[in-house]
């Protein structure tokens, strides 16, 4: 198995590295963040002990079940799964620095609250649902630049960018719509001006659509399976916190 990771991490990176250069980008401009639902600690160690450091969980429950074997090793940890309220407190107790799925004014203001009583800060990113599916969380596009607005005056949260699930198909110009979309709207927010507001990260693509998302801008994609190897459940299981 250790091969196998090391194997597909070695793709993985390549892919990266000619996405860019056919993008006319620097490879030191797009970061690869492992997706580590399901994953054991010791396969997350393989990848971290050689070269990577940023991986990411959709769970809480999973995050608290690794959090001690890995936390010897340097590595970042984020958070892309739908965030709950009650699950706040985890996250700040196992160390998570950018939540890539802020997407209401309600979660952020409970984040800041603990935050404050905490004296910590976080950085985040909002999560737009560019595809418009009833199935995926993120605000719509036309309130993404009021919620950054809106969440910018929470001195606990650092916005850093936005984050975005490209539309699942086969259709390469519906699935580059969207990532045009996030493009757009961080070029509008920026204009924007606002006070305590970054615009630097593009959380977009993943294994099957990474190029294209690259093409369009991002600076994190994420992926998970194309390193660690199928799931026994489906996606759509890992972006409901509720389960």
């Amino acid at each position: 198995m250790k091969e196998d990771i090391l194997h597909n991490l070695g793709i993985i990176n390549d892919r990266i590295k000619k996405a860019c250069e056919q993008a006319g980008r620097n490879r030191d401009e797009v970061r690869l963040l492992l997706a580590t639902k399901t994953v054991s600690a010791e396969h997350i160690k393989t990848a971290l002990e050689n070269g990577q450091t940023l991986i990411a969980e959709n769970k809480v429950q999973e995050l608290k079940e690794k959090y001690d074997e890995l936390k010897g090793i340097p590595h970042e940890n984020h958070f892309i799964g739908h965030l709950q309220t009650n699950k706040i407190k985890d996250i700040l107790k196992y160390d998570v620095v950018c939540v890539h799925s802020l997407d209401r004014l309600d979660l952020a203001e409970k984040l800041h609250q603990r935050l404050l009583s905490e004296g910590k800060t976080i950085e985040v990113l909002i999560q737009v649902n560019t595809s418009e599916e009833e199935s995926k969380f993120g605000v719509h596009p036309d309130e993404a630049a009021e919620l950054a607005r809106k969440v910018s005056e929470f001195s606990t949260l650092k916005i850093k960018g936005l984050m975005t699930i490209g539309l699942f198909s086969a259709e390469t110009e519906k699935v580059r719509s969207c990532f045009k979309i996030l493009k757009d709207l961080q070029q509008e927010i920026i204009s924007q001006n606002i006070p305590n507001v970054e615009m630097k990260e593009l959380s977009m693509g993943m294994s099957s659509d990474l190029e294209i998302a690259i093409e369009e801008g991002a600076t994190i994609v994420r992926v998970g399976t194309a390193v660690f190897g199928a799931r026994i459940y489906p996606d759509s299981f890992y972006w409901d916190e509720g389960k």
